[in-house]
């Protein structure tokens, strides 16, 4: 059984149809509401043209789920990238990639992970989770989250990590990130309805998903981006510096 988390009052009152439209985010069509449809496969475009490093999208996620210091389930890296003199300073929203072949699913010893059949939503049963911290740091046969985006509660003790605010979602209100981000930087949708915007930009051909060794078939897209994940290879004549603004990565 899934442990909800209660919903904000601007999600409340969205989801009661108050308030009009939100400030940021693209309206969710019906059939994404659908809970039935299980050829339904929620994910987010994020065009890091639009991010301007504000950390709303941080900030809002942190608050929907009482998260403590130290701890977070969305964040934005600074990437400073290019070859003198041509150097620019990009942002590069994070979260949970929502892997089709999890690999913190494959590792969980007690199943408390799993891929929603009905959304493909990757969550974390907290009332299953045993705490052995494996779909963080993995173990030594396999290996945790490649990117970094499960972590310890140190309130509850408990493994988490970003399920695109499934409490949200399932009343058909977007995720808080994607309704707070003032530039329209986040579009969040059905990736296989051809209809919904979401699937509309990954089509263009110009959203891409990060690039890991494994290729975990993601459902997290970036326009424009720049990280260590898609250029694990840049040289001394291309420079890369990353800020990973989380207490627990380093660059």
């Amino acid at each position: 059984m899934e442990k909800q988390v209660s919903t904000s009052r601007r999600g409340f009152m969205k989801t009661l149809g108050v308030g009009g439209v939100a400030v940021a985010g693209t309206a969710m069509a019906p059939q994404m509401a659908s809970a039935a449809m299980t050829s339904v496969q929620y994910g987010m475009v994020i065009d890091t043209r639009m991010c301007k490093g504000c950390h709303a999208c941080s900030v809002a996620c942190k608050s929907e789920f009482d998260l403590p210091l130290g701890v977070v389930r969305s964040w934005v890296e600074f990437v400073e990238a290019g070859e003198f003199p041509k150097v620019d300073r990009k942002f590069m929203p994070r979260l949970c990639q929502q892997c089709s072949d999890a690999k913190c699913i494959t590792i969980c010893p007690v199943e408390a992970a799993y891929r929603r059949e009905e959304d493909g939503i990757v969550v974390f049963d907290q009332e299953l989770c045993i705490a052995c911290k494996k779909c963080v740091d993995g173990d030594e046969k396999l290996p945790g989250c490649e990117y970094d985006s499960a972590f310890m509660n140190p309130v509850t003790g408990k493994a988490q990590k970003c399920d695109f605010c499934l409490h949200r979602v399932s009343e058909g209100v977007t995720p808080a990130c994607v309704n707070t981000c003032p530039s329209r930087a986040r579009i969040f949708g059905d990736i296989n309805d051809p209809s919904s915007d979401v699937a509309k930009l990954i089509a263009k051909g110009n959203a891409k998903t990060l690039v890991a060794d494994t290729g975990n078939n993601l459902s997290v897209f970036y326009i424009d981006a720049v990280s260590l994940e898609l250029e694990p290879n840049a040289t001394p004549g291309k420079y890369m510096r990353v800020e990973r603004n989380r207490p627990t990565l380093t660059a």
